[in-house]
């Protein structure tokens, strides 16, 4: 039975053997921090910037026109420019920060300049659906921006965030097999290097499913988060 099945596993893909294997498994690993690292700091800073977008807005806690109104552009701009060719662009960048444009020391400053303002933008949407209500009967209590932001905005809007989160982590995923084409190491430079170039596809299929399988468990801690969170 083992021999049945290694010897059908031989033949849907002949290219996967230990060192290939090892290779992947390298790859998965190098993808995971990827996404963990630009994961942490792009959700810092993406709920600051949404924030930010918020309470600035007219009519809202911290009304600032001027402010709201460059945000909101330079959001826009970002999320405008296709992740490759941001990444070319911010070369320079990022060479200055971290001393690289390789490996994966290299691909986070792009990824995390890719991902704030798409999730900026995200915790926008979600905070937008705070009941104005609840804020207006904050104020009327006396609470400080600052008191309103955290007890109210981030407290009441939770569900949507990590609605919001699972969203960018999964779009996040799928920006790292991007980053493969330009030497980021992680799962897409497998199968863009070996898979692609020398013309594996089964080496393609299986990066393809180890994708799936990230995917599907990040949406799956996201939907158990939000149902916790909406109790």
């Amino acid at each position: 039975m083992n021999l049945l099945a290694y010897i059908d596993f031989k033949t849907w893909f002949p290219n996967i053997d230990a060192k290939v294997w090892a290779e992947i498994q390298k790859a998965t690993i190098d993808t995971l921090i990827m996404v963990g690292l630009t994961g942490l700091i792009a959700g810092i800073l993406g709920i600051a910037l949404g924030v930010t977008l918020v309470v600035t807005r007219e009519g809202n806690i911290l009304e600032n026109k001027g402010l709201y109104l460059v945000l909101d552009k330079v959001v826009n701009l970002f999320r405008s420019i296709p992740f490759i060719i941001l990444a070319m662009l911010l070369i320079p960048v990022t060479r200055a920060i971290v001393g690289t444009t390789i490996g994966i020391p290299g691909a986070i400053v792009p990824l995390v300049f890719a991902t704030v303002p798409f999730y900026s933008r995200q915790v926008q949407l979600a905070l937008t659906e705070v009941d104005k209500g609840v804020i207006e009967a904050s104020e009327a209590m006396g609470c400080t921006p600052l008191e309103i932001i955290f007890r109210v905005y981030l407290k009441e809007g939770l569900p949507s965030l990590i609605r919001a989160s699972s969203l960018t982590i999964i779009s996040l995923i799928g920006l790292t097999t991007m980053a493969g084409a330009f030497g980021a190491g992680g799962i897409g430079n497998v199968a863009i290097s070996r898979g692609y170039n020398r013309f594996q596809g089964d080496v393609i299929v299986v990066a393809t499913i180890i994708m799936l399988i990230i995917v599907f468990i990040c949406q799956a801690i996201g939907d158990y988060l939000e149902k916790k969170a909406t109790k």
